[in-house]
């Protein structure tokens, strides 16, 4: 299989943003007429539109119709994490007359990609907002990790983008049959999303990534040395972002992107650089485990019992299609992790979710210890 013959059909392009208003300064940024009328009362009082390409230390970079500014975020800095200006935020600045320049207001996000914070606050992060496709990055230089692509994954269906998974640096795996097998168990472990080969350095495939980047804005994830700097340059046609080598050690990446930055596509659409990712919380991301893991949540259905843990419940569907090798192991148990990990995070910020999951611990504790004393014969 040559990369240039690799095709894929998908349904990205109904998350394309709506047409651009004609002639607009800021429509290669992604200006529409949804973003025309949001901004509407804010034009009213003389402030101007702008998009947020890059956020630094109090101070944002924001390209205007009249060009970009620099821009201080001093009214958009709340208490809340969630609601600091990003990249890709759409907003209300002064006028570049104005002395000093502020931004004022963020317009309302139609998605934003979060995760959580290492924080012992449980915070989220906000790493690209406005995002209508989500580019996670795999390095073929590597072993696959199929439960890191699954939770990134699920972060990106939880966004509300369209997921797209590009496997960089194909042309260090020249045999087509090694690189076929890859290409499927990628698959099997993103159900529903386009899986793509391809390679920076010599060119394939990359036409057809950017067919697929042309309309809306995307985000480009995954973590140091898969190659996101060097894809980002292929895809813009020119040396914009530093790349550096893997280190020969242990072929991890060095970080190069050390900030968010919004870059408009020759093309068409924009695309969102982000730094290496090291870790990758989830937060709230309940439907976007369920949408990676789709065929479990299919065979759920199907279980005797509405609320099957499938842990050893009679008549659970999700443990017969284990049993009859319908289903994968690997598959359940990374599913298992992922949906126990964001139970916790919603735990910590959800005072009646802990009280729930305090009840259902004490229960089935209950209930093994009744197990335990019926099978030793002893009665309560």
């Amino acid at each position: 299989m040559s990369f240039s013959s690799f095709s894929f059909s998908s349904d990205l392009s109904d998350s394309a943003p709506v047409a651009p208003t004609s002639a607009h300064p800021l429509a290669p940024y992604g200006w529409d007429a949804h973003w025309e009328a949001e901004f509407a009362p804010y034009a009213r009082q003389g402030l101007v539109p702008g998009r947020v390409v890059r956020v630094d230390r109090g101070l944002c970079d924001v390209v205007t119709p009249a060009g970009p500014v620099r821009a201080d975020t001093e009214f958009v800095v709340p208490r809340d994490p969630m609601k600091v200006v990003c990249t890709g935020d759409w907003c209300a600045v002064d006028p570049v007359s104005s002395d000093p320049l502020y931004v004022r207001t963020l317009l309302p996000r139609r998605t934003a990609f979060v995760r959580s914070t290492s924080s012992k606050r449980s915070e989220g992060q906000i790493l690209a907002a406005n995002v209508d496709h989500a580019v996670v990055a795999v390095s073929l230089a590597a072993e696959l990790d199929l439960g890191r692509i699954e939770r990134l994954l699920a972060l990106a269906w939880e966004s509300g983008a369209g997921p797209v998974v590009v496997l960089t640096k194909a042309d260090l795996v020249p045999d087509a049959v090694t690189r076929s097998y890859l290409v499927q168990d990628v698959e099997a472990a993103a159900p529903g999303v386009p899986v793509l080969p391809l390679s920076a350095h010599t060119g394939d495939g990359v036409d057809v990534l950017a067919a697929v980047v042309s309309g809306g804005t995307s985000v480009l994830l995954g973590q140091s040395g898969a190659g996101k700097s060097s894809l980002a340059n292929a895809l813009l046609g020119e040396d914009v972002m530093e790349v550096r080598a893997t280190r020969d050690v242990d072929g991890k990446g060095r970080h190069t992107t050390t900030t968010r930055n919004l870059l408009v596509l020759p093309g068409g659409g924009v695309l969102i650089d982000t730094p290496g990712l090291r870790g990758v919380g989830l937060w709230d991301a309940e439907s976007g485990v369920g949408q990676v893991f789709s065929e479990i949540e299919d065979l759920a259905a199907d279980c005797r019992f509405q609320d099957c843990a499938h842990e050893a419940e009679p008549g659970c569907a999700v443990l017969a299609a284990l049993d009859n090798g319908e289903l994968a192991s690997r598959r359940l148990d990374s599913y298992r992790k992922l949906m126990r990990e964001n139970r916790w995070m919603v735990a910590k910020t959800d005072a009646r979710m802990r009280s729930e999951m305090r009840r259902d611990w004490k229960r089935r504790s209950a209930e093994g210890r009744a197990a335990m004393d019926a099978k030793r014969g002893h009665v309560r």
